[in-house]
C-alpha cells in the first residue's frame, strides 16, 4: 500500500468471498482509502467506498462458530455482496472499530439544518453545506460561518426523515438533543444512503455505550435523592429543594454543582432540569431512593 496507514495489526479474518470454512491469521491494515487482509495464501483489498456497513461484535451465522471479539464489515465488488469478519483482541478490535469508523466518515459531506426546532419553536434556519467530524461521543459538525457539535450525552432520540433539499427529496437524520435545557432538533442529510447507514450504525452503538456508562455512575444518596426531587417537582410553586429535601441551601448547591459536572443535571430557561442522562439514571435509581 503506498498510502498512509492508520491501523496494522495481527488478528484473525474470514470473508463469504473466500471458500474456506475456517478464518485464517494475518495482517490487516486499513488506510483511508483501503482495507488489507494480507494471509499467506494472499490478500483482500477492500476499497473503503465499496463498505456499507460496519459492526462490532456481530458475525454472519455460518461464521459465527470462530469469532469472538469482531468488527464485521459488508461490502460490494462487481454488484455482489460479501462481509468479513475480523477478530483480534478487545482492546484492539476496540481502537480498530474507531479508527474504521473515523476513516469511513471523517470530513464526509454533509447538510445541516441546525438548529431546526427549539423546544416547540420552528426556527428558520435553512440547510447548509457542513463537513461532519466523529469523535468520542459526540459528532462535530464544522461550517462555513462556524461549528456545533451534538454529544450523544444529551440526545433524547433520532429518527430517519425525508426532508426537500435543492429541489430534491432526500433523507435525513433527525436528531433530538438537549441544549441549555432546551430540546433541539438538528437535521442533517449526507451524500449517499451508504454513508447515512455507516453513520446510523456508529450512532446507534456509541449512544448505547453512553447509556451503559450511565447507569453504573456511582451516586450517593443525596446525588439520587436531588436528582428524583427535580424529576418529581423540581421547585414547583415556589417551594425550594432545600425544603423539599430537608437539607441546607448549601448543602442543595454542592450537590446540584457535583451533579451538572457528571451531566446529569442542567440550570436550563425554566428552573432545574435532567439531561437525558439524568433521566436514564432517575429510571435505574428511583427503587433505591423509595427503599
Amino acid at each position: 500500500m503506498s498510502e498512509s496507514i492508520i491501523a496494522d495489526f495481527v488478528g484473525s479474518f474470514n470473508s463469504q468471498k473466500s471458500a474456506r470454512a475456517e478464518p485464517v491469521k494475518g495482517r490487516i491494515l486499513l488506510s483511508r482509502k483501503r482495507l488489507v487482509l494480507a494471509a499467506q495464501e494472499g490478500k483482500t483489498q477492500i476499497p473503503l467506498s465499496s463498505i456499507f456497513d460496519v459492526a462490532v461484535g456481530q458475525v454472519p451465522d455460518d461464521l459465527g462458530d470462530f469469532f469472538n471479539s469482531t468488527v464485521t464489515v459488508a461490502f460490494e465488488r462487481n454488484d455482489q455482496q460479501f462481509v468479513a469478519a475480523i477478530e483480534a483482541d478487545d482492546e484492539t478490535i476496540e481502537k480498530f472499530n474507531t479508527v474504521l469508523f473515523k476513516a469511513l466518515l471523517n470530513g464526509t459531506d454533509a447538510t445541516v439544518k441546525h438548529p431546526a426546532r427549539i423546544g416547540g419553536r420552528v426556527t428558520g434556519a435553512e440547510f447548509t453545506p457542513a463537513k461532519l467530524f466523529m469523535e468520542p461521543r459526540q459528532i462535530r459538525f464544522k461550517r462555513p460561518d462556524g461549528e456545533f457539535t451534538i454529544r450523544l450525552a444529551t440526545v433524547t432520540g433520532f429518527e430517519r426523515l425525508s426532508r426537500e433539499i435543492s429541489g430534491a427529496t432526500r433523507p435525513v437524520l433527525a436528531a433530538t438533543h438537549n441544549s441549555n435545557g432546551q430540546a433541539v432538533i438538528t437535521l442533517a442529510a449526507l451524500p449517499s444512503s451508504r454513508k447515512m447507514n455507516i453513520l446510523g450504525r456508529y450512532l446507534r452503538r456509541e449512544y448505547r455505550e453512553v447509556m451503559d456508562e450511565i447507569r453504573d455512575i456511582d451516586l450517593s444518596k443525596p446525588e439520587k435523592e436531588l436528582l428524583v426531587s427535580v424529576y418529581s417537582t423540581g421547585e414547583m410553586d415556589g417551594i425550594p429543594l432545600a425544603k423539599v429535601l430537608d437539607m441546607e441551601t448549601s448543602e442543595v448547591e454542592l450537590l446540584r454543582g457535583q451533579l451538572e459536572k457528571k451531566d446529569l443535571l442542567i440550570d436550563g430557561e425554566d428552573g432545574l432540569q435532567l439531561t437525558p442522562a439524568g433521566r436514564v439514571v432517575v429510571n435505574n435509581h428511583l427503587e433505591d431512593v423509595n427503599d
